[in-house]
């Protein structure tokens, strides 16, 4: 039996131990569009004072293009190419953060990490991100915003009472998909298929070993791929829940404009409560980039908060995406 063979034998046996719970009803459905924290506070203005968040930053208080990022209570830790962008490049205001991974054969993190206090059992963290005009990243890829318990670093199978991460972000795992390519949800759990971690798609698919079906329970709706424009900005909000030690109630999902795009249910990320979600990041990683050009993202107004966010409130409602796109099976 080949070693990948064993894992996805082992992943499934886990996936029937820990995912055979006894479902007496369904998950509470989920809030969606302008019906969140962001509704009370137009253009976000005093949203980082709600009694549900737990932190904001919208970018614009910094007075650098290469601020001391950990100064004044901001993020607790960076790394990588980063800046402060102004003009254009901002969503809402006058700036935002760039992250930029250059032309080279070596792999690069860039990256804002922000210490969740205190320890939370589920959290929603909304972002606004754009990728820029013809980018093209290939091979392993990691953006948008991860959330971690006690995380080691890449390569470390979860076992339930070590840690666990999940994120949100867009890579090109699964095979023909235009650039930025899919949406996905990237995870270390208990089951997990990879050393490395498996990527779940809104419509159920699971890599690595795609063929293998994994039990997301039977309130689980498989739902179509998205994969964004460049040089467009997108509201993205990830809740990843923690479950209850004993049971396979963990849930993660992801909105993008305030529509619901995945919604993974039956989940054991932990056996032990002292396991809980302790940092938030938003990030930037590519194993190699060596295309000629540098690859480039941005970030604006970051929300992290105990409950739905929602996007940003203005005076008329950002549409949805228009570009879904089915995979037919």
């Amino acid at each position: 039996m080949t070693r990948m063979i064993k894992i996805a034998a082992l992943a499934l046996l886990l996936n029937s131990l820990f995912g055979a719970t006894t479902f007496a009803q369904a998950p509470p459905p989920l809030p969606t569009g302008n019906n969140g924290i962001a509704a009370k506070y137009p253009e976000d203005a005093g949203i980082g004072s709600d009694a549900a968040v737990l932190y904001a930053d919208d970018f614009e208080s910094y007075s650098s293009t290469s601020p001391n990022w950990q100064a004044s209570g901001h993020w607790n830790n960076s790394y990588g190419n980063l800046s402060i962008v102004t003009g254009a490049s901002a969503f809402a205001g006058n700036q935002s953060v760039q992250m930029l991974v250059p032309a080279n054969s070596s792999q690069s993190a860039e990256g804002l990490a922000k210490s969740i206090t205190p320890n939370q059992d589920t959290l929603f963290v909304r972002f606004y991100e754009k990728f820029m005009s013809g980018y093209s990243a290939s091979g392993s890829i990691h953006n948008g915003v991860s959330v971690t318990s006690h995380y080691p670093g890449p390569g470390n199978p979860a076992n339930g009472a070590n840690f666990f991460e999940s994120d949100a972000e867009n890579s090109c795992d699964l095979s023909s998909t235009t650039q930025p390519c899919y949406a996905n949800s990237y995870n270390y759990y208990v089951g997990q298929r990879s050393n490395y971690g498996d990527h779940w798609y809104p419509d159920g698919t699971v890599l690595p070993d795609s063929s293998l079906q994994y039990n997301w329970g039977p309130y689980f709706i498989s739902r179509p791929q998205f994969v964004p424009n460049e040089n467009q900005w997108y509201c993205y909000e990830l809740m990843v829940q923690a479950n209850t030690p004993g049971l396979s109630d963990g849930r993660v999902a992801i909105w993008v404009n305030g529509n619901l795009i995945g919604d993974w249910q039956n989940i054991v990320f932990r056996t032990t409560n002292a396991l809980q979600i302790d940092l938030a990041s938003l990030q930037f990683y590519l194993g190699s980039n060596t295309n000629s050009v540098n690859e480039i993202i941005w970030f604006d107004n970051v929300v992290m908060a105990t409950s739905y966010i929602g996007p940003m409130s203005t005076t008329s409602n950002i549409a949805p995406p228009t570009n879904l796109t089915a995979v037919v099976k």
